[in-house]
């Protein structure tokens, strides 16, 4: 996924001259070609973020579209104030590409491991957050963000995850996706989340549970009119996310089922991290497991939601 995402902004700065990239102390070889063909659109800047957020956003100021790219905890808690003052306030066309959003780098403990990095942007105003499922979402999305107004957060995955999404709907920023219709129960997740989510739809099919999926891969701004309609006609909604349960998609989600008001109203759960940090290593996978971010974990409480 990360190797797509940064391959198109090469791309694109090869046909665009407002296009520049910047990296934080990425490693050898991160973009050698951008680098060698186009050196004055190409910064490999120290371990310094709140010095690069200050200059990506003077490069904005000036006409470019800056791509910005180091590990999401880095580019997210390290330089909020920057973020915040300086993309947020002044809106400026700089997209914030993190590696590795929520536990990927689970080998290197909870310094490294983005459980917040949603909460953390959806703070701010101006401020789009996107969480592709796949590669192939990833493609459809980076041409999208060249002309989208403002900064924007993209949340990179590990890589290599399951191809789930087709090109059957255009992707569109600020849009919703069913992946499953059902008239039991509906899952809304984001991101990578995806997986578990129809296995845990299939599953509860064989149960007769009739399950539906909304995926959502743009949580800043939240498609409220649609996520409203899906979740009308369900008595049971759940969602899941690598995140922290605090600020994240489950919350916005929250947000929305408590103003609306349903009569009768939904039985609602929400799966993610809890207000921890995680203290085990691992792999990505069984940390996920550990909070329970997982198809059993989703097909046992649409099961408890359901009686």
């Amino acid at each position: 996924m990360r190797k797509l995402c940064l391959e198109k902004v090469y791309e694109f700065a090869k046909n665009d001259e407002r296009i520049f990239f910047m990296g934080s102390d990425l490693g050898f070889g991160t973009l050698n070609q951008f680098k060698e063909e186009i050196p004055g659109r190409f910064l490999m800047e120290g371990v310094n973020e709140a010095n690069i957020i200050g200059i990506a956003a003077g490069l904005a100021l000036e006409g470019r579209i800056v791509y910005v790219n180091t590990i999401a905890t880095f580019i997210t808690r390290r330089c909020f104030e920057q973020v915040v003052l300086d993309l947020g306030l002044h809106n400026v066309n700089v997209r914030l590409i993190g590696n590795g959003g929520g536990v990927v780098y689970a080998p290197l403990g909870p310094t490294h491991l983005a459980i917040d990095d949603i909460a953390i942007l959806r703070a701010i105003p101006n401020m789009t957050i996107v969480a592709p499922a796949d590669e192939a979402e990833m493609g459809r999305l980076m041409p999208l963000t060249v002309e989208h107004p403002g900064p924007m957060y993209i949340r990179l995955g590990k890589g290599n995850e399951p191809i789930l999404t087709t090109d059957d709907i255009p992707f569109a920023i600020g849009k919703v996706f069913p992946m499953r219709e059902g008239s039991d129960a509906l899952i809304i997740t984001t991101g990578v989340t995806l997986k578990a989510s129809l296995d845990a739809a299939d599953t509860l099919k064989q149960q007769g549970i009739s399950t539906a999926v909304l995926h959502v891969p743009t949580v800043k701004p939240l498609d409220t009119t649609a996520l409203l309609e899906h979740m009308a006609s369900v008595p049971v909604v759940v969602t899941i996310e690598e995140h922290t349960l605090m600020g994240g998609l489950g919350s916005a989600v929250a947000e929305i089922v408590a103003e609306a008001n349903f009569n009768p109203s939904k039985r609602f759960k929400r799966i993610g991290i809890p207000d921890v940090f995680p203290d085990k290593y691992g792999a990505q996978l069984d940390v996920m497991a550990r909070y329970g971010i997982s198809a059993e974990k989703l097909v046992a409480v649409v099961e408890v939601l359901s009686q």
